[in-house]
């Protein structure tokens, strides 16, 4: 490993690489606002998955997002190989003094290696405790206290090295003005009351709870002075669950957005309501990124590490209600909804506390 580095340097160029989820990414923004409170003069740029992009393509402090697209793998070994090797040489060409490896597949430590960065920083995984890793990297940091620590603040670790000062940092979601106005127009075609968001939805179904509850929280809460915004995914499984869900609803205060916005506008849509509430997933972060009173609805999924970060938040576990499997047993392709045990009347009650303030 090298030498510490000195509190005096400061970089002029940085990448940061996370090759993840949407909430993977926006959890990686602590980092990116820890950088750019402590070199607000050096450029920030970030190497993600492509699909990913929206998440922080509005983010103020980044400079350039460069992306990695999955579809390089269903390429012959060549084509992608070629792809990847003018990827690289790409970000070399910028000359980074500093590159921070959040990820731990091999081709991030490759790119990490060959960027040409004197200070090369990435984390020191079990998995990858080898004599190619470290050559790729020259500063390791540990990730032995990873299983105690939110998914922020093992991202946050990997500053260290640099001693930059991470105390009170928070996610952040952006968006532009367009996105703002976009979900203005479409909402002022619906109605012009107060409203609050329902994500009931997730990529994965184990994460879901039960169609015929969320119905019952909906018409609980809606009412012609507040109404219900639902909104999903525009996949087809997430939306055919929307259309279940309405047409179990009494209630005419509620209305759907499902698959009608970019993540940029579900963010401003999500900003201005006055309660978000949904499963775990990049919605439920962006909530809590945006400061935006949250009720987070958990299942099997290992809460120290992906409960919302921020204030106004409350996770509500079904492990309370009822015995789940472990976390790491769950076969995510099931069809079970593991939040069933969650009751419809600790949902109202949580919203109520935060509607009736």
């Amino acid at each position: 490993m090298a030498s510490p580095i000195p509190s005096t340097f400061t970089p002029r160029n940085i990448l940061l690489i996370k090759l993840r989820h949407h909430g993977d990414m926006l959890l990686t923004t602590p980092v990116i606002n820890a950088l750019h409170q402590r070199y607000p003069h050096a450029t920030i740029d970030v190497l993600l998955y492509a699909e990913t992009r929206p998440m922080l393509q509005a983010h103020p402090a980044i400079g350039e997002i460069y992306a990695i697209d999955r579809n390089w793998k269903k390429l012959g070994g060549w084509q992608r190989l070629k792809r990847e090797m003018a990827l690289t040489r790409q970000l070399g060409s910028r000359h980074y003094d500093v590159v921070i490896n959040l990820a731990d597949q091999w081709l991030s430590a490759m790119i990490t290696r060959f960027s040409g960065a004197p200070i090369r920083i990435g984390f020191d995984f079990k998995k990858r405790r080898n004599r190619l890793w470290r050559f790729c990297h020259n500063y390791l940091v540990s990730t032995d206290d990873h299983h105690q620590l939110h998914t922020v603040e093992q991202n946050l670790a990997a500053l260290q090295p640099l001693d930059v000062p991470v105390k009170g940092i928070r996610a952040s979601m952006h968006y532009s003005a367009a996105d703002q106005q976009q979900v203005q127009q479409l909402l002022a075609q619906q109605f012009d009351q107060p409203y609050l968001v329902i994500q009931p939805t997730s990529r994965w179904v184990f994460k879901c709870w039960e169609d015929e509850k969320v119905a019952a929280v909906i018409d609980q809460l809606a009412r012609p002075d507040l109404k219900v915004v639902l909104t999903a995914a525009p996949d087809s499984q997430e939306l055919a669950m929307i259309d279940h869900i309405l047409s179990l609803c009494n209630s005419r205060d509620v209305v759907s957005c499902a698959g009608k916005l970019t993540l940029p506008q579900l963010a401003a849509l999500i900003a201005q309501a006055r309660l978000f509430i949904g499963v775990d997933s990049a919605p439920m972060h962006m909530a809590a990124a945006l400061n935006t009173p949250c009720i987070a609805l958990f299942g099997p999924t290992k809460l120290q590490h992906w409960r919302p970060w921020g204030d106004h938040n409350q996770v509500i576990w079904a492990g309370d209600y009822a015995p789940l499997p472990d976390p790491d047993s769950i076969n995510t392709n099931t069809k079970q909804r593991y939040l069933a045990a969650i009751p419809v009347t600790e949902v109202v009650k949580a919203a109520r506390s935060y509607l009736d303030e």
